[in-house]
Order: C-alpha cells, then structure tokens, then sequence
C-alpha cells in the first residue's frame, strides 16, 4: 500500500512537470487565475500585493463598491468596476489584435462566501449574467475568482456575496472588516513560468548601426545590425509589434526598438464593510425615537408655558 501511495505521487509530480514544461498557448497565457490557484495558498502575500500584479505589472485603477453595513445572513451585491478604452486592442500570442479580457479576484473577510443561487435574487442573476463566479479553492470560500472573460460587456462585475450569522459561526463578531479586490484587464507581460510574452516592449539585444529591416513570411521582421568592429547581428521582432527605429538608426544596447504594445493592466484596493448586530440597529432605532419624543413632549410644554403666561399678563 505504502510502493502505491510513493507511485502515485511520483506520476502526478512528473506530470505536473510535464505540463509546466509545454509552451503555453495564448489562451493559457490569459487564464492566469488558475496558475494563482495552483501557485498560491493565499492570492494576497503578507505585504498586501496580489498575486496577479506578479505577472500582469502595468498599474491600472481599481474600483469596488459594496454596502457600509450588512445584517447576518443576508445577500449583498459588490461591484468591482474594470475601466478602460473600449476601442483599446491587446495583441494575442500569435501577434493578432483582439479585445481585451479581464479578470478579478475578489478577498473577503472570514465567513462571508459566495452567494447561494437560491437565495440570489432575479435582479442580481441578470446583472451577473455570463459571469462564473468560483471559490479560490475548496478550503477558502471567502476568496472569489472570476475570468478571463470578454471585457466589452464586463467593464463592471457583480459579485453576489452572503454575510455570514455569528449566532452559528462563532469565529465570526460583528465587527468592522477589509474587503481586498484586484481586477486585470488585458494580457500580461510575464508568463507563470517567469517568461516574458509577447506582449512588452522588444529592446535591443546588440548595439550598432541598424544596416537592413526584412518583413519575413511569418509576419515577423528580421533587423541586421553592424558594430563598430564590422561584426554583424540579426535580431528577430515578433509578429504584431509596431518598430519605432528605420535603417541606418544608430542603435544602442537595451535600446527600445518597438512601442509597447500592452494596453491594459492590474490594479488593486480595499473597502471596509460592518457585519451590523440587529439588536444595535433596533436600540439606535428606540433611542432616536425616544430623543424625538422627548424633543416633541419638550415644545409641546414650552407651548403650553408660554399659554400660561400669556392668560397672566392679561389679569
């Protein structure tokens, strides 16, 4: 029993290793949130950053909104907002251009979760509509992850999230709590596997002047370079990028020699939200009609006061 257990793991370490070891089509290299999942026990490390700024490194806003307070055990909506040009175009791995897809993370505190759909309600179910939302894993279900999706009709997504009850979770107070959202909108510019994508500024690998520029089949162009020793060296410019030097450009090391082609980026912030005690709202309730009471019973005696002096100035 004990060979079996030693067998099994060593074939699921060594085909981990395998398909870590495939280059990784454009489509994996959008679907990121599952390499967080399988690289991070906590997408959020101890210095606040996010897994996803590891890989997505341009700095783009943020926003959540969500209420100040909630009651236990009911459902609420966040809405973690995604800007950016719609007319904005990233480049795909193959050097085609196409639209950008986003992606969001959002962390909440201990014992809220993911909505149950029985008790969303139909107007949160059509502003959520061709969202799938998912638990970060199976141990944390306050970790919500969703995307990569079609950031055209997602700029905006709904996060239908449930308050937890302290009354059945006694590791839950009603207290003040950080709600953490992170949300990228496009490609990165690092792959899980430390490489860089296509999607970055290409630089000058060679210094020299810059003698031709071929247009390959591939959609790739090829630029020759002599030195000032008469040595010459090619450099190979994917499919897709834009070339911001011409022939005869007097070209130095680690010189820029495309635009940067990423438009889109990741950004993170937090919002705080209080899980209310009902039995608080009810005395804050009692007292603020008690004090209105007492300020109406207080001008209803000062009427009649001025009544009575009023009748004794008359004798």
């Amino acid at each position: 029993m004990e060979l079996l257990k030693r067998l099994m793991k060593f074939f699921i370490i060594s085909f981990i290793f395998i398909i870590s070891s495939l280059p990784f089509s454009t489509r994996m290299s959008e679907a990121y949130p599952i390499y967080a999942q399988q690289g991070y026990t906590n997408p959020r490390a101890a210095n606040g950053r996010i897994a996803c700024a590891n890989c997505h490194l341009a700095e783009k806003p943020v926003q959540i909104e969500s209420p100040k307070a909630v009651l236990p055990n009911k459902v609420f909506e966040a809405a973690v907002k995604i800007p950016y040009a719609k007319d904005a175009k990233q480049i795909l791995g193959n050097g085609q251009l196409s639209g950008l897809n986003v992606g969001a993370v959002v962390i909440l505190p201990e014992g809220f979760k993911l909505a149950p759909n029985n008790l969303i309600s139909k107007e949160i179910k059509e502003k959520s509509k061709g969202v799938y939302i998912s638990p970060y894993s199976s141990t944390q279900d306050n970790i919500l992850v969703v995307g990569p999706i079609a950031g055209d009709t997602h700029q905006e997504i709904i996060f239908p999230v449930l308050s937890p009850d302290p009354a059945t979770n006694k590791k839950i107070n009603f207290l003040k709590y950080p709600i953490y959202v992170g949300a990228n909108r496009g490609r990165g510019q690092i792959y899980p596997t430390g490489e860089k994508s296509n999607n970055n500024v290409v630089t000058s690998s060679f210094e020299g002047q810059i003698t031709d520029i071929q247009p390959l089949d591939k959609g790739e162009t090829l630029i020759t370079m002599v030195n000032s020793n008469g040595k010459e060296t090619k450099q190979n410019i994917p499919k897709g990028l834009s070339l911001l030097v011409s022939k005869n450009d007097n070209i130095k090391l680690d010189q820029p020699l495309t635009k940067d082609p990423n438009v889109g980026g990741f950004g993170q912030t937090d919002v705080e939200i209080v899980l209310q005690d009902p039995s608080r709202v009810i005395g804050f309730i009692v007292f603020a009609f008690s004090v209105l009471f007492t300020q109406i019973f207080f001008v209803i005696k000062k009427k009649q006061f001025e009544k009575v002096q009023a009748a004794e100035l008359k004798f």
